[in-house]
This record gives C-alpha cells, structure tokens and sequence, in this order.
C-alpha cells in the first residue's frame, strides 16, 4: 500500500479512529500497530510478511540474548549473539537484492582472466523497503550490545517498532532508543500534534505529486535520448532529477512523519533544507539525515572513526561506497558514492565534518551573505554533477551523458518545460527558503487570520487536482 494511493486514503482515517476510539489500552493499541502495520505491508505481496517476521524475531531474541549474557559478564558471548544477528540480517538482504549483482560481476570479473562462466539469471523479487526495516533491527541488536539501548521484553511493543507502518518501506531509520521506548509509554490524543500532522502531509503530498512526479516526466525524456538534446536541457536534467528525487523521498518522509504525529508518535526528522548547504558535509548531514547517521554510528565508528589521515581517507571512501551499493545492485550507485566520498574526505582529514553541523543559513536574515549564496552554489551544482550516476542504467550511459553535457553546445529543439512546472519550482525554493527554520513549511501557526491559513491548504489542494497525473511508485521503494 502506498502514500500516494486510493486505499491508504480509507486506511489511515479506518485505523485511527480503530487506535484513539476502539483500543484505548497501550497493549491494544500497540496490537493494532502491529496488525495495521503488516496489512499495510502485506498489501504489496502477503510472502513478504515472512521476511520482516522472520527478521523481527531474530532481532528479539537477540537483544534478550545479549541483555542476559552481559548481565553474567560475558561479553564476548554477548557481541557474538550480536554478530550472528546481523549477519543473518545481512544474508537476507544480500540474497535478495544483491545476488544476482555479485554474480553477475564475479562473471565479468572471471571474463577478463579468459575464464568464461555462464551464470544463471536470477529473478528475485526484491521485497519492498527491506533495507529501511532490515538496518532497524540490525541497530537495535548493535545498541543493547553497545549498552546504548535496553532489551526489549515487550514482544508486541518490539514488533511495532519494527514494522510500525508509517515509516516501514522508506525510513526514517529509527534507533531504538528514539522510537522502542514511545511504544512503553501510554499516549493520549495531541490535537494540536495531530493538525501539524495532517499539515506535514498535506506538504508532502505537494512535493511528490505536484514537483517530483511532474518533474518526473521531463527526466525521463532527457535522459532517455541525451544525444540529441543540447547541453541546456542536459543541465535541465540535472536540476529536475535533483527536484525528482528530492520530491519524491522528503515527500514521503513528511507523509511519513506527519502520520506518526497522528498516533502520538514522533519520528525524527529525515530531510533539513539540503539544497541551502554551504559544502558537501553539511549537505549529508540535511539530506536522508537518517540513513547517514546509521552510516556514521554503525560503520564509520565501528571502522575506528578518526585517526590519521590515511586511516580517515579509507574509512570515508568505505563509507560511501557501501552508502552507494546499499542505494541499489548496479556500479553506477556505488560509483555515485565514491563520488560523494572523495568530496568529502577533505572535509573529514581537516575534522571539519563536526563543524559542519551548523545552523540553517542566515537563520535570521531574510537573504544570504554573497559569500554563503556562493557557498550553496558551488555545493549544490557538484550535487547535481552526480546526478548521472545515480540516474543512468550504466556507467557506459552515465559517461554519454557527461559527455553530451560538456561537449553538445547549445541545440535548439527538445522538451519545452512548462511555465506552470518553473513557477512551482521557483516558489518551491522560495517558501522552503522562508520557513527554513521551521520543521516543515505549513507550520504557519504564526498567520494570526485563520482564513489565510485555510486558503494556503485549500490552494495547495487545487494544485494538486490540477498538476496530479497518475499514482506513482516512490522511487525509494526500490531500495
């Protein structure tokens, strides 16, 4: 089931009046979590219900496991517990979204030395947001092993935190110690939460089916055939691509968290304005900021973190490879991460990385310094440098399309973009610039004439009537 389709529209109403009316005990309502969660989940294909059970049950066991062997002082028992938890998560994924990659590579590989393998083709269906779920319990198992997080002994409370619905096939990827103990404490109904949620995705309808999905269109005809087109529409395809995906993940993150609000459950905030960065690092830390702290606590620190120069290079580069081949099974998704890791490393060699955590830009000026406008410029055009290699099939068509961007000079024909889809991408930039400091845009409580507020919801409805073209898959389902 999706964000963005017909059934989710009578699914979440159904379940929130079953969760505020219906199961008022915590238990019950965390039983409801759990039942919702796995209809929402099961509405894709019900064989997928056995992975995240079999998953969550691991994970379960494991975190009891390591809670009683540290309580006796074995502590190198207790991490292997943790160790085989994570590799039998690791296993599963690999098995079904990277198997068919690595043979398929190892063949090449073998090709180049005069050994001719013949491979079998794979088709295995990749269950929908495994990645997201899978590295949720594999940080739950990490956490009560680090002594960060406790064991969990409420099994129905484990289970919503694994599979809680909002935020199952596309993150945020929570840790345990933010999301699991929200599922302990009693919750009451939070109007004023609620309203806020019911804004953030209203909000988040508007990014994915008013930006991305149109934006959509034009990528698809520009990187379809960018041999004929000029280099004016490839650098077009850039920033629409950028405004696709952009669209299309915060879009969803903002459904995802505004319906969490509906349950009296906060999620932590996955996207920060990353298009008003100053330099990479910063743009990392606002953009799938989740995912990237996942990277950082579980991989980063556990390769050694800092040290000398050599040392942080390489952990970097590692970093951001594995980011790139967990985006999806192809060389051009782990080439988009070296990308990004080589940008990065200064960055990190100088420990400007921590610094780089810095408030919004110009947090209470209207305008930006020329120095920090120029700053987000040159960070924002090397974001949409990488584009191609995230976007393309292969690195072959990454590489023609790099080559019809610097080389095609101006060519005259091509799609002609509408004056509609520019105007919104310009007040997209503008409003998110406005309320940069706010958690997401329609947070205009501030707007003392209530009637200006209802008109700001309902024009956002007429655009989406107006601009909406079909019910489309989230791109981010695919990983």
């Amino acid at each position: 089931m999706s964000f963005n389709s017909l059934e989710y529209l009578w699914f979440l109403p159904l379940v929130f009046c079953l969760y505020w009316f219906v199961c008022k005990p915590l238990k019950w309502q965390n039983l409801l979590v759990v039942a919702a969660s796995y209809v929402f989940y099961g509405w894709w294909d019900w064989r997928f219900l056995i992975l995240i059970a079999f998953t969550t049950t691991c994970s379960y066991a494991s975190g009891l496991l390591i809670e009683r062997l540290k309580a006796k002082g074995e502590k190198r028992k207790a991490y292997w517990i943790c160790t085989t938890n994570v590799v039998i998560n690791l296993t599963i994924l690999g098995i079904f979204k990277y198997l068919g990659f690595f043979a398929e590579s190892f063949a090449r590989l073998a090709s180049l030395i005069g050994w001719h393998l013949d491979t079998p083709t794979l088709h295995i269906l990749l269950p929908i947001g495994i990645s997201f779920y899978t590295f949720q319990a594999i940080g739950y198992s990490i956490d009560v092993n680090r002594g960060v997080a406790k064991a969990s002994h409420d099994v129905v409370a484990f289970f919503a935190f694994v599979s809680f619905f909002p935020q199952l096939v596309a993150g945020p990827i929570e840790r345990a110690s933010n999301l699991l103990p929200q599922f302990y404490k009693t919750r009451t109904f939070d109007y004023a939460l609620a309203v806020d949620g019911l804004r953030q995705i209203l909000w988040g309808y508007v990014k994915k089916l008013v930006i991305a999905d149109n934006c959509a269109i034009y990528v698809e005809a520009i990187y379809s055939n960018p041999t004929s087109l000029g280099s004016q529409h490839l650098a077009m395809g850039l920033l629409l691509f950028f405004l696709q995906v952009y669209g299309d993940f915060s879009g969803y993150s903002d459904m995802a968290i505004g319906s969490a609000k509906l349950f009296g459950i906060s999620l932590m905030r996955n996207f920060e304005v990353p298009m008003f960065s100053r330099n990479i690092p910063e743009f990392w830390n606002r953009w799938h900021i989740s995912l990237n702290k996942w990277f950082f606590n579980y991989v980063f620190m556990s390769l050694g973190g800092w040290g000398n120069k050599w040392k942080i290079a390489r952990t970097v580069i590692i970093v951001f490879g594995l980011c790139g081949l967990w985006h999806g099974a192809n060389w051009t998704y782990v080439s988009w991460g070296l990308y990004f890791g080589m940008l990065t490393i200064p960055y990190f060699i100088k420990m400007d990385f921590l610094g780089s955590r810095k408030p919004i830009v110009d947090k209470d000026s209207l305008l930006p310094s020329l120095k920090e406008t120029w700053q987000m410029m040159c960070t924002f055009a090397l974001v949409l440098l990488g584009s191609p290699l995230f976007r393309c099939q292969s690195l072959g068509d990454a590489g023609q399309y790099y080559a019809c961007l610097f080389t095609q000079g101006i060519v005259h024909g091509g799609p002609k973009y509408g004056h509609g889809l520019l105007t919104l991408i310009v007040l997209l930039f503008v409003v998110e610039w406005i309320q940069r400091k706010k958690e997401h845009p329609l947070q205009i409580d501030n707007i003392p004439w209530r009637w200006v507020r209802w008109g700001i919801y309902y024009s956002l409805l007429v655009l989406i009537f107006f601009f909406y073209i079909s019910t489309s898959q989230f791109l981010y389902f695919q990983f």
